[in-house]
C-alpha cells in the first residue's frame, strides 16, 4: 500500500483512496472517490494503478550527476577538505562521497599529509567509483 491511504470523512460523505508521494520537492497526488469507481475495491485498483503509473514515469527520469561549475576537482562526488584539529593545526584531505542507498550517506577521507596530493586524490575518485558500483 505504499503512498496510498483510506480516507473516510462520514460527515462530508467522502469515502475513497488517496494518492500521495513527493519526489525531488514536488508533491503528487490524486484522491479516488468510492463513488466514482463503483466500489471501495474499484476505487484501490484504480488508486493503486495510477500510482504504479507514477512510480514508472518518475523512475524513468534518471538523474546524471555532472560536475557542478562549483567544482573544483573534477570529479563528481570528490573535494578537499581541511579539518581543524584540537591543537589548532589545519589537516588537509581528499574525500570522497556517495549515497550507498536511499537516506544513507558514505565518506571517506585521504590524508594528504601522509598520501601527499595527487595520491590522495587518486585515492578518493577509486574509492568513490568503487563505492557508487
Amino acid at each position: 500500500m505504499y503512498a496510498i491511504a483510506r480516507i473516510d470523512l462520514a460527515k462530508v460523505a467522502s469515502f475513497g483512496w488517496q494518492v500521495r508521494m513527493q519526489r525531488r520537492g514536488v508533491k503528487y497526488g490524486k484522491f479516488f472517490s468510492d463513488r466514482s469507481y463503483g466500489s471501495r475495491e474499484g476505487s484501490l485498483r484504480a488508486a493503486q494503478q495510477w500510482r504504479d503509473a507514477l512510480v514508472a514515469e518518475l523512475a524513468s527520469q534518471t538523474r546524471v550527476c555532472t560536475p557542478s561549475p562549483r567544482n573544483r576537482s573534477g570529479v563528481v562526488g570528490v573535494s578537499k577538505v581541511s579539518v581543524i584539529g584540537a591543537n589548532g593545526n589545519h589537516y588537509f584531505f581528499w574525500q570522497a562521497t556517495w549515497s550507498p542507498e536511499p537516506g544513507r550517506r558514505r565518506c571517506v577521507k585521504f590524508s594528504i599529509q601522509r598520501y601527499g596530493d595527487d595520491e590522495a586524490f587518486q585515492l578518493a575518485v577509486q574509492a568513490r567509483e568503487r563505492g557508487v558500483q
